[in-house]
């Protein structure tokens, strides 16, 4: 199994680009169509507006090829908190094989996705 980590401050949202390019980086190495890359990359992009919206400080993403291509975005940090993200929720539902949301009293702190 590979795995690459990036993680970096949600007040450096020039970071979310290279953070894109890793996303896409990783399926493209996986042999994976043009389609499946964009549709992973937004949800890779919403899972960090997701944790940003909860208030987190910092965000971790792990992406790895164990049992097909997956990313885990965990919040870290900040003044975590309920918010409202379910117009991010649906679109990254609708876009991989596979999401699983992670919440501690209410607050969203990881999302995991897969393809």
């Amino acid at each position: 199994m590979k795995e690459i980590n990036v993680n970096f401050s949600l007040a450096d949202s020039e970071y979310m680009t290279a953070l894109r390019l890793v996303a896409g980086s990783v399926l493209a190495a996986n042999d994976r169509d043009v389609d499946v890359i964009e549709d992973f990359k937004v949800c890779v992009t919403e899972s960090v507006i997701i944790l940003k919206n909860c208030g987190f400080g910092r965000v971790s993403a792990t992406f790895g090829t164990d049992g097909g291509v997956y990313c885990v975005v965990c919040g870290e940090g900040g003044e975590p908190r309920e918010s409202e993200n379910e117009f991010s929720l649906a679109l990254v539902s609708a876009l991989v094989a596979d999401c699983s949301i992670e919440r501690k009293n209410g607050v969203i702190g990881k999302v995991t996705l897969r393809v």
